[in-house]
């Protein structure tokens, strides 16, 4: 792995002029299956963070737009289903990763290719991070609120001290300041811009503002991530994450906010699985 990334920043390094192509020949194309209605890339998490890496350094300094990555769970599936512009906004992703072991278990005895595991942005964000020192990558966190941003920074600079830079700010700014939003993650340059705005809110900011930042490398859209990095909501037990009932856990946490929207997509996410995979 580290010959790879060496490699990768080398290559990134190099004072020469890129073009788009140059830079995707040197980063994977991922396989995908249709899950729910929707193409999910087949990778674990390790092969995950690889790319990550791997596409961040390919674009420091070519001036191109970053990557966009986003995630897709059963809840996802169906607000797909059900507003085809939502939809839209997924299909422009470079990636869609599976978060969500229901998609997992699905795929295992209905697709034609089985996903290897669930590529969670909560455990991709740790493998990022173990990559980073020795890749030289930069993050910052874009989004939640100013207290729960601020600790969510702090806690990863205290987890990887060796990471050359971590920074961020909240998710609550307007339409009109977009674009100095935009500039100021530009002036930061990260080679990873996590973006937890909520769905569809991150994927929409993408799309709208991917062609200004063009001094990012990647954007891992990141949902509810930085609650749970900084300490603000725990994550189910491992065991419940295994057998798919993470929801179950956050459902019990939040039953007001979450225990309603649970009964109307989870049995709609079945149908979407169980009819639209291949």
């Amino acid at each position: 792995m580290s010959d790879i990334i060496s490699d990768a920043a080398r290559t990134a390094f190099a004072p020469t002029a890129q073009t788009h192509v140059e830079v995707d020949r040197r980063v994977r194309r991922s396989e995908t299956i249709r899950l729910g209605d929707l193409p999910i890339t087949v990778v674990d998490r390790a092969e995950a963070a690889q790319r990550m890496v791997e596409s961040a350094l390919a674009r420091r300094g070519s001036g191109l737009p970053p990557q966009y990555l986003t995630s897709a769970n059963g809840q996802v599936l169906v607000e797909c289903d059900r507003d085809p512009e939502i939809r839209r906004l997924f299909l422009e992703a470079d990636a869609i990763h599976a978060d969500g072991m229901p998609m997992v278990f699905a795929s295992w005895h209905m697709a034609s290719v089985p996903l290897p595991e669930r590529v969670a942005t909560t455990d991709l964000v740790h493998d990022v991070m173990k990559l980073s020192p020795e890749a030289g990558l930069r993050s910052y966190l874009l989004g939640a609120t100013a207290e729960v941003n601020a600790a969510a920074v702090a806690n990863l600079r205290g987890l990887y001290p060796d990471v050359p830079e971590i920074d961020g700010r909240d998710g609550y700014f307007s339409l009109d300041e977009e674009e100095a939003v935009c500039e100021a993650v530009n002036a930061f340059a990260p080679d990873v811009l996590w973006l937890g705005l909520g769905v569809p809110k991150e994927q929409a900011f993408v799309v709208r503002n991917r062609h200004r930042l063009t001094r990012v490398g990647v954007i891992k859209t990141s949902g509810g991530l930085f609650d749970f990095l900084s300490g603000k909501r725990a994550r189910a037990p491992q065991f419940l994450q295994a057998v798919g009932l993470e929801w179950a856990w956050r459902a019990l946490l939040e039953p007001r906010r979450l225990g309603r929207r649970y009964l109307d997509t989870n049995f709609a996410a079945l149908r979407l699985l169980l009819t639209r995979t291949d």
